[in-house]
């Protein structure tokens, strides 16, 4: 199962076959989680999920979920051993280890790790390259947002490996809210989150909608806007051109630069480049 999941890939160096391999096991874990139920409880978004769903052409690390409920109770353990059993229906053995807080949080976090089975696994590309064993350990991170911000709608999208199965998911417009939030307001001490910028563009590109009522609301609740405020497309787009006029081009493409096969793609990265993409931008709103 797992040759036949990696024939998807072009597979070229030892890095193709790391990012390969990590979204499988991915896959195979959401696979568990939908076994065990946890989609009748979240929906999945972020992104993995425009990765997986909607073919976003960079690779993720996490497994990003929303409960469908807020549930400050909320606990992942109780869906570990559908998560496991899934890996050993395919040979394969796993550690997951719940992530301790050490902060109050609203997020629950736990990490999934491969064992010797993955590591030992090879292949011959169409290059004839042998990747040979994966030398490091794959982590994958699962975060589920137990007091979401509403609102969102969701979708059932459809994946056909390991077997077919039906992954509750954030819409694209949603998606597209919750990353331009993301954007603008994100909190970083000293680095840009170059990942935020390229999904901005690939939004763009591919003719998205971003649903402004969302955006409103997930900046309200963080106290980026005044409670309650509802904004408009100048006032965002205002926003939005402040944010690009003090972007660091060089930090937001050291940051992609790993999750990205084409590297040349940045090169006409600027910050006027951004601007002419805010220009294009799809925007709906309730107005």
């Amino acid at each position: 199962m797992l040759e036949t999941m990696l024939q998807r890939y072009n597979i070229n160096s030892s890095v193709d076959f790391y990012n390969a391999l990590r979204e499988i096991l991915q896959e195979i874990a959401l696979a568990g989680l939908y076994r065990g139920g946890f989609f009748e409880k979240a929906a999945f978004y972020g992104g993995n999920c425009l990765r997986i769903f909607y073919k976003l052409d960079r690779f993720s690390e996490e497994l990003d979920f929303s409960l469908l409920v807020a549930d400050s109770d909320f606990c992942l353990a109780p869906y570990f051993d559908a998560i496991e059993a899934e890996f050993e229906a395919l040979g394969i053995l796993v550690e997951i280890t719940q992530k301790s807080r050490t902060t109050k949080s609203a997020i629950e976090s736990a990490f999934l790790k491969s064992s010797t089975a993955v590591h030992i696994l090879t292949l011959e590309t169409k290059t004839k390259l042998k990747s040979g064993p994966v030398k490091q350990q794959i982590k994958i991170k699962f975060e589920v947002d137990t007091n979401p911000t509403l609102g969102f709608a969701t979708e059932q999208r459809l994946l056909l490996q390991p077997f077919s199965f039906y992954v509750k998911c954030y819409v694209a417009d949603d998606l597209y809210a919750g990353k331009m939030h993301a954007l603008l307001f994100r909190r970083w001490k000293v680095r840009v989150k170059g990942r935020d910028w390229y999904d901005f563009e690939w939004y763009v590109k591919n003719g998205f909608s971003l649903n402004l009522d969302h955006l409103s609301i997930r900046a309200s609740e963080s106290g980026d806007i005044k409670k309650g405020m509802q904004l408009t497309k100048d006032v965002f787009l205002e926003m939005l051109e402040n944010k690009i006029s003090t972007l660091d081009i060089e930090s937001v493409k050291v940051d992609i630069r790993r999750f990205i096969s084409d590297k040349n793609v940045l090169d006409i990265w600027s910050r006027d480049y951004f601007l002419e993409l805010s220009k294009m931008m799809k925007i709906k709103n309730s107005e």
